[in-house]
């Protein structure tokens, strides 16, 4: 395992009934980053971070986590929410934390002292001695993820935690998570929703159809495609025009088009020397949706929308 990584996997590929659910995958996470795998429902994701945790074998490749060939090994100092949640109704807010960090050894007072913190800490102190079964569905998701950061783990690997949760659970999600890697953890979670990764992630993952796409900065990946140009001019016509690349389109009383690869100051010199009588001019950087498109192609971005229209349903 190279220096400085959490997390390294080479050539993971699963089957299930003989049907290829990941087909090569490698990835490779630095100590202390907030990583993102990013796909479609269905695209191999959970498969993937199952593999990594040594919940399941690979049918081929190996892995490394926190240094263990073996990962099971590094259960004790791994955090991990699975997607499919599930809590005893009856406990307490702070015994459920506390029973989850004892699954991974920590003593249950020191459980129930550092329960109780969190709860305080987050704006729940109201809720310590409360049954789960009293809250609501995205306040107990916040309890289960108290659980998996209890025992203070080096790594916490999240599958698709934002799902069914409101916005102010979300933004209470992004805040714990932020905090957790600012404290040194390393923070690995999937997603379908491409603005989370954006928002939280130094690095990313794209996965469709059981492969890898993409895997980087998010900055590499929306550098994959060139800035948009967005202008307004007083003159709708004249000798100007001809200096618009092939691929402007006008829209609403602006020309839209990417930025010429020569760059924005022959343009601006052409531009300004034909008369157009420039209004507005901006140079915008691709978002990561539209780096989603062009890395994982058309369908699978229609299946993460498609996934984002369930999430809300279950939300609201």
């Amino acid at each position: 395992m190279r220096a400085g990584l959490a997390l390294e996997a080479h050539g993971l590929v699963k089957s299930f009934d003989g049907n290829p659910a990941v087909r090569g995958i490698d990835l490779a996470v630095p100590e202390g980053a907030i990583y993102g795998i990013l796909g479609p429902n269905g695209a191999g994701k959970t498969t993937t971070l199952r593999m990594l945790l040594g919940i399941i074998e690979p049918d081929s490749g190996h892995r490394v986590l926190l240094g263990h060939e073996r990962p099971l090994e590094a259960a004790r100092i791994v955090g991990y929410l699975p997607e499919e949640r599930g809590l005893y109704p009856a406990m307490s807010t702070r015994e459920a934390i506390a029973f989850m960090g004892a699954l991974r050894g920590l003593p249950l007072e020191t459980g129930r002292k550092r329960a109780e913190i969190l709860l305080r800490e987050n704006g729940l102190g109201d809720y310590v001695d409360k049954p789960i079964k009293s809250l609501s569905k995205g306040m107990a998701q916040t309890i289960q993820l108290f659980g998996t950061i209890v025992h203070k783990p080096k790594l916490v690997v999240l599958d698709e935690p934002f799902s069914g949760l409101d916005a102010i659970n979300q933004g209470r999600l992004e805040h714990l998570i932020r905090d957790e890697a600012a404290a040194g953890t390393t923070v690995i979670f999937s997603t379908h929703v491409i603005h989370h990764a954006e928002r939280l992630c130094e690095r990313i993952a794209i996965i469709a159809g059981g492969r890898i796409r993409f895997e980087g900065p998010v900055s590499e990946a929306r550098d994959r495609l060139r800035p948009q140009v967005r202008l307004k001019t007083r003159n709708a016509d004249g000798a100007w025009r001809g200096a618009l690349p092939g691929d402007a389109a006008e829209a609403g009383g602006h020309w839209q088009f990417e930025l010429p690869k020569a760059g924005i100051e022959p343009l601006l010199k052409a531009l300004i020397d034909g008369g157009a009588g420039i209004e507005e001019l901006s140079i915008e950087r691709r978002g990561l949706h539209d780096a989603f498109v062009a890395i994982a192609g058309e369908a699978a971005a229609r299946e993460m929308e498609t996934g984002m229209a369930a999430d809300l349903g279950e939300a609201a």
